[in-house]
């Protein structure tokens, strides 16, 4: 574990915050050199009321990790938020900030609100947007325009090693799932048409920049960071929408951050991170607090596979965390990637273990079966 710790350290990855510390979140800040700093999906939000803690004891840990977050916005230059759900962005306004702008000054890179998102992501992103201006007695009004975009591909289409999976007896209710998607997702697109659209930059008199983030290569002190096209937060045509992962190339360290995938649960995803051969992986996992209701094994077995692709390229650590550690039985679930990393020497770990601690979720189910 020494080693472990020793490779995020000398790649200047610092894991903020993540679901196994006991708050949902999914924050890391890479330093970057030059005195710069990139902070990403700095959110929190308190575990669901399925998560064995009582509320009080959830919001406490909420509070925890906006503070750990607040004390990493200090630091860092640059902000990327993939997506608006509230475990990866905190909205100006949250009472745990002790109204300090986490935000100001900074160089803040945001998914695109006006395209390929969902229509609460939509909403939210807006709100982010209008309470950052309120600040400066702006609004958002003011720095809308037309939309710029008539056509929008399909990306399922180009998902060819998902489209070549196996599905079994799982084809058939798959080609209607896929068919509902398509549609809905063609409901978007005519939505994202209509508009108005917000500006793609927005420049503040304190020195805040906000600026579209999908599909942006930038230099942050003698870091490459690559902020990606939007990939699905999920399966295809996930209803959560879509999410913007991050690549960075730093102190010699090649580092890939998910943001959401859900395993990630699609095959070209999987395979686009193997052949990029990155030395760390900050992955979330699968999310089995909603199986089998919401989360099917189909899905489930795809997310496995995929995770053992990521690890057959051999990265140094991987970080295996946020929705996967909502549950005790949680490494019951994915144990042929855990068996599978043991194999291949490739350490798979959460958050809270790389920095010396137990996942909150093991102490409390360790803690019920000594009540037994």
């Amino acid at each position: 574990m020494n080693a472990l710790r020793e490779v995020l350290r000398d790649a200047g990855l610092e894991l903020v915050w993540f679901d196994s510390m006991g708050a949902k979140s999914s924050c890391i800040a890479v330093d970057a050199g030059g005195g710069e700093c990139v902070l990403i999906d700095p959110g929190a939000a308190a575990m669901q009321p399925s998560y064995p803690l009582p509320p009080r004891e959830k919001a406490a840990l909420r509070r925890r990790a906006v503070q750990r977050i607040r004390s990493a916005a200090r630091r860092c230059s640059t902000v990327i938020i993939t997506h608006y759900h509230y475990d990866h962005h905190i909205l100006p306004s949250d009472g745990d900030l002790g109204g300090e702008n986490i935000y100001a000054g900074k160089k803040l890179y945001v998914k695109d609100p006006n395209k390929y998102i969902n229509m609460s992501q939509w909403r939210r992103a807006r709100l982010f947007l209008e309470e950052i201006l309120a600040a400066h007695n702006l609004r958002l009004a003011d720095f809308q325009a037309e939309p710029r975009q008539e056509e929008f591909p399909d990306p399922v289409e180009s998902l060819r090693h998902a489209h070549e999976r196996d599905y079994g007896d799982y084809a058939g209710r798959r080609r209607e799932l896929l068919a509902r998607g398509r549609e809905w997702f063609r409901r978007l697109t005519r939505r994202w048409r209509r508009g108005p659209w917000v500006r793609d930059e927005i420049l503040l008199p304190d020195g805040t920049a906000i600026l579209t983030g999908d599909g942006r290569r930038l230099r942050v002190g003698g870091a490459l960071v690559e902020i990606y096209p939007p990939w699905f937060h999920g399966v295809e045509y996930d209803r959560a929408g879509w999410v913007t992962p991050v690549y960075i190339e730093s102190r010699g360290y090649r580092i890939f951050y998910t943001s959401d995938l859900m395993g990630p649960i699609i095959e070209d995803y999987a395979y686009h991170i193997h052949d990029l051969s990155p030395d760390i992986v900050v992955v979330d996992g699968p999310p089995t607090y909603l199986y089998p209701y919401m989360f099917n094994r189909v899905n489930l077995n795809r997310a496995i596979d995929n995770m053992i692709r990521i690890i057959d390229s051999r990265p140094r650590v991987v970080i295996y965390d946020h929705h996967l550690l909502r549950e005790a039985n949680w490494r019951k679930r994915v144990e042929k990637v855990l068996e599978h990393a043991k194999a291949s020497k490739v350490a798979v770990v959460t958050a809270a273990e790389a920095v010396g601690e137990e996942p909150l979720i093991d102490r409390i189910a360790g803690q019920a079966r000594g009540r037994e």
